[in-house]
């Protein structure tokens, strides 16, 4: 063979191998880059923000009349002013009376909803009671002093905030509850945690409520009192969430006033209600949430009431 030919062929068979190799070689640095940088999706980031009424309230108030014009008045037949109970459980008894306009608390046993009033125990979150002409108790109430605050409701849980709808009374049980029980209403809802030996009555609506005492409240103070949101939120109720409230001698900045609500949401900065009236934040992710609710003065410093002013439930969305 002409060793010319023969020392060609080598160079060429030795180029190939040599382009061979660094192929390889820049692959299998592709490959251990590829590796090495795994995608993680970051967690939801939750932005809130206000939105109007929501359509299928708007469309609900349509077909209710007039009712959302009505002015109930509440009336607390019991527990009556400085009350003493020498048991564990309260009954609740109230008297309606006002404009109503066709106002009328009722749960629709096909939807478990309807017109309602708010029965709040110290500082514990609501009670929904329907049937007014039924006996509604609060059950293993622990001894001590109590508030007991009611306000009338829409079904969406919207609060009346007309003159005479907020009603308050103190009273004090003696001989109460099992402190590790909770207070129930007659339907069994936990409404405070203490505990009862009391077997429960279903055939009555009422509540067992969670263990609590009445704080040092004052009724000739401003006073605000946290109604919504409260619970689970599921589906379409998941989004937008309403927050809600009544205020009791105070009047905010929009209405003449020189209060402020604030209110908080997680760890977000605080935002500030300045109009008594409802508002509905949409934006939502699933999951537990805490929004807090404090009554602020002119100073920006929280309105103190007995530790009523200041308030935080937890709700969780599932969507």
């Amino acid at each position: 063979m002409d060793p010319y030919r023969n020392t060609l062929f080598v160079s060429l068979a030795i180029t190939a191998l040599a382009l061979l190799l660094i192929s390889c070689t820049a692959n299998n640095q592709d490959n251990k880059s590829t590796t090495a940088t795994t995608t993680v999706t970051p967690p939801p980031t939750q932005t809130l923000a206000l939105v109007p009424r929501p359509q299928k309230i708007a469309d609900l108030m349509k077909g209710r009349g007039e009712q959302d014009k009505a002015m109930p008045v509440l009336k607390i037949v019991s527990p009556a002013k400085s009350a003493v109970f020498n048991g564990s459980t309260v009954d609740v008894k109230l008297d309606l009376s006002g404009d109503l306009k066709g106002y009328l608390p009722h749960k629709d046993p096909s939807t478990g909803k309807g017109n309602h009033i708010h029965v709040i125990l110290d500082n514990q979150p609501y009670d929904a009671y329907y049937e007014l002409n039924e006996p509604f108790e609060l059950r293993n109430v622990i001894a001590g002093k109590h508030t007991l605050r009611v306000f009338p409701s829409r079904s969406w849980h919207e609060a009346y905030k007309n003159d005479g709808a907020f009603q308050m009374v103190e009273f004090t049980v003696k001989g109460g509850g099992d402190a590790a029980k909770p207070t129930t209403t007659n339907t069994g809802q936990t409404m405070a945690n203490n505990n009862s030996s009391a077997a429960p009555k279903p055939a009555r609506e009422g509540k067992d409520m969670a263990s609590s005492n009445a704080g040092a409240l004052d009724a000739t103070k401003p006073l605000l009192t946290y109604s919504r949101p409260k619970g689970e939120y599921k589906a379409e109720d998941a989004d937008p969430i309403m927050i809600d409230f009544w205020l009791t001698g105070a009047k905010l900045r929009g209405d003449g006033g020189e209060y402020r609500v604030r209110y908080i949401v997680d760890d977000d900065d605080a935002k500030y209600i300045d109009k008594w009236e409802p508002i509905w934040l949409s934006g939502w992710i699933n999951g537990k949430h805490s929004v807090r609710l404090e009554l602020i003065d002119k100073d920006g410093k929280p309105v103190d009431n007995g530790g009523y002013n200041t308030t935080t439930r937890e709700i969780t969305v599932v969507k």
